[in-house]
C-alpha cells in the first residue's frame, strides 16, 4: 500500500486534511451543510532546501503542524460558537449579526496556550517530579525509563477518560472518519461514505503512533544527555536542570521521532515495523470510533479540497470567505 503525503485530524464537528500544497477544514453545521476552508500551504523544509535534512524537517513540521492545529481547532471553535450564538439568538427572537468577534478569537488562542502549558507541565513535568522519589538519579537509563512509563500511563488514562465524554467521542468519531478516508484515497478506492465505511480506522502514521513513538525515543535520548551530563559535572542533574535539558531537546526528539514515523509508513508491511506500530495501533481503538456516514461525508469534503478535487461528490459544501 503507497504511503501518500496526506495527512490530518479532527476538529469540532469536522476534519482538517493537509496536502502537499494545501490545507482543508471542513466543519457541519446544524442545518446539514458543509463549510468548507481551504488554503495554500508548503512547508517551509520544501521551500527551504538547507532546511530539508533528517531530524531538522521534522522538528520544524513538528512546529508547523502544531500552528495549523491550533489554527484550525480555531476555526472550528468559532464555527461553533456562532451556531450557539444563532440557536440563542432565534430562541429570543431576535436577529443573529454574522460579524468578526476579536474577543472569541483572543479567548479560543488562549484556551490553546493554556493548554499546551498546562501539557508540558502534566507531560513533561510531573513524571520527572514522580520519577526523582525513585532514587535512581544516578542511573540515567532506568530514570528515563520509569518517566516514559509515568508519561504513557498518565496519556493513556487522560485519553481514556476523554473517552468517556459524549462531545469528545464525536471528535474520536471525526478522527476515525479521518483515517478511513485516507486508507480509501490511498488504496485508490472510491472516495465515497460507503468505500471508505470499509476500512480500518486504525493508521500507522496516525499523530497517536507518534505520541508513543515520541515517547520512546525520548527515553534513548534523554538517558544519554542525562550520561553525559553527569560525566560532564561529576553529578547528576537535579529536577529542574533535568527538566530545562529535556525540554531544550524536544525539539531534537520531536524531529527523530517524526522520521522513525515516516519510515514506519513506508515499510508498513515489514514484520518487525509491524511489531513496533503495534502499541499505537492498540492505542486508536481509543483515540478512534466508527464514524457514521455523515461523519465520513465531512472527512472525504476536506480530503478532497486539499487535493484540489473540484467536482466534490458534496453538493452542500460552500466555502467561506477567509
Amino acid at each position: 500500500m503507497p504511503d501518500l503525503n496526506v495527512g490530518g485530524q479532527a476538529v469540532i464537528e469536522g476534519v482538517m486534511m493537509r496536502s502537499s500544497d494545501r490545507i482543508a477544514t471542513a466543519v457541519r453545521v446544524p442545518d446539514g451543510q458543509i463549510l468548507v476552508k481551504t488554503e495554500d500551504y508548503k512547508s517551509l523544509s520544501s521551500r527551504h532546501k538547507l532546511l530539508n535534512i533528517p531530524i531538522l524537517r521534522g522538528a520544524i513540521t513538528f512546529v508547523e503542524m502544531l500552528i495549523i492545529g491550533i489554527r484550525t481547532l480555531n476555526f472550528s471553535g468559532e464555527i461553533a460558537i456562532k451556531e450557539a450564538e444563532k440557536e440563542e439568538a432565534e430562541k429570543n427572537g431576535t436577529t443573529y449579526e454574522d460579524k468578526p468577534r476579536k474577543a472569541n478569537s483572543i479567548m479560543l488562542a488562549g484556551s490553546a496556550f493554556f493548554a499546551i502549558a498546562l501539557g508540558i507541565f502534566i507531560f513533561f513535568f510531573i513524571p520527572l517530579a514522580i520519577s526523582s522519589f525513585f532514587n535512581v538519579e544516578k542511573n540515567a537509563v532506568w530514570f528515563n525509563l520509569i518517566a516514559g512509563a509515568i508519561r504513557l500511563t498518565m496519556f493513556v488514562a487522560y485519553i481514556w477518560v476523554l473517552s468517556l465524554f459524549n462531545d469528545f467521542k464525536r471528535i474520536f468519531q471525526y478522527h476515525g472518519a479521518e483515517h478511513k478516508s485516507i486508507y480509501a484515497y490511498e488504496m485508490s478506492d472510491e472516495l465515497t461514505p460507503e468505500r471508505a465505511a470499509c476500512h480500518t480506522r486504525l493508521h500507522p502514521r496516525c499523530g497517536t503512533s507518534f505520541i508513543l513513538i515520541v515517547a520512546l525515543f525520548a527515553i534513548m535520548a534523554y538517558a544519554v544527555s542525562d550520561t553525559i551530563y553527569t560525566i560532564y559535572t561529576g553529578q547528576p542533574p537535579v529536577l529542574l536542570t533535568r527538566f530545562a535539558i529535556h525540554f531544550s531537546l524536544l525539539p531534537f526528539v520531536a524531529g527523530g521521532s517524526y522520521e522513525l514515523l515516516k519510515l514506519s509508513g513506508r515499510t508498513r508491511e515489514n514484520k518487525l515495523t509491524r511489531l513496533l506500530i503495534s502499541p499505537g495501533l492498540w492505542l486508536q481503538k481509543i483515540t478512534t470510533d466508527e464514524p457514521s456516514m455523515d461523519q465520513l461525508e465531512v472527512a472525504i469534503a476536506a480530503l478532497e479540497a486539499s487535493l484540489g478535487i473540484t467536482e466534490s461528490r458534496i453538493t452542500s459544501v460552500r466555502t467561506p470567505v477567509s
